[in-house]
């Protein structure tokens, strides 16, 4: 295996605490294939049956909703290292929840589920990691079930002020979503949260700019999630 991939790997959740050397002798013990995708390329269909996770190698990936009328969302976005299929290849359905296309030239590594079975057997490390993913994939899912059960678009927003000041642990916030993403994740058209915004920001509760949001009112925008 190429050493870019090696790096890229030892990127992922799955390989975390592994030496490159560790890496090979543990993908070498097992079947696995390294696809090339080009820009647009759809990787997986929703509905498509899944039967091995992916690991996006180099480029982007996109997993999006595609509804009958056409109109496309982009539910998230995976870079090197990201993982996809994880949550649904032991599953009962089987089957991708989602659409997976190609935003830039990719390569993505697969392991089925067979061979994942395989590394958690002879590697306590892996099933620990693959664990830790799984549990943290349903941390996610949880947080976006609690995000839709907000009423307002201002109590989504003030909950993503609140959790990011909590990881980040100051009140100039870095803001790597971008406005179109955010809203996308909010279940919003942009133009309602960039409304909301502003209004927040004329009210004082925060101020922002490319790359940045300030809190400037902490309680008043933790007393709008009571």
């Amino acid at each position: 295996m190429e050493k870019k991939y090696l790096m890229y790997i030892s990127k992922s959740i799955l390989f975390k605490g592994f030496k490159p050397e560790e890496i090979e002798r543990a993908l070498g013990a097992v079947n696995y294939s390294i696809r090339n995708f080009s820009k647009g390329e759809v990787i997986a269909i929703e509905g498509d049956q899944c039967n091995r996770i992916g690991i996006v190698m180099d480029g982007e990936i996109a997993v999006q909703k595609v509804y009958f009328s056409g109109k496309v969302v982009n539910l998230t976005k995976l870079s090197k290292g990201d993982i996809f299929g994880e949550v649904v290849v032991f599953s009962n359905h089987g089957q991708y929840p989602a659409t997976i296309v190609s935003q830039k030239k990719s390569a993505v590594l697969f392991i089925s589920r067979g061979n994942i079975i395989g590394l958690c057997r002879e590697d306590d490390k892996f099933l620990q990691n693959f664990m830790n993913l799984l549990s943290n994939k349903i941390l996610m899912l949880n947080k976006k079930v609690e995000n839709l059960s907000l009423k307002t678009i201002r109590q989504k927003i003030c909950r993503f002020i609140i959790e990011e000041y909590k990881r980040q642990e100051k009140k100039r916030l870095k803001i790597l979503t971008t406005r179109n993403d955010m809203a996308e994740s909010f279940g919003i058209p942009r133009p309602s949260l960039s409304r909301e915004l502003v209004n927040m920001r004329e009210e004082g509760l925060i101020s922002f700019g490319k790359g940045y949001m300030e809190i400037l009112d902490i309680e008043a925008i933790e007393e709008f999630l009571m």
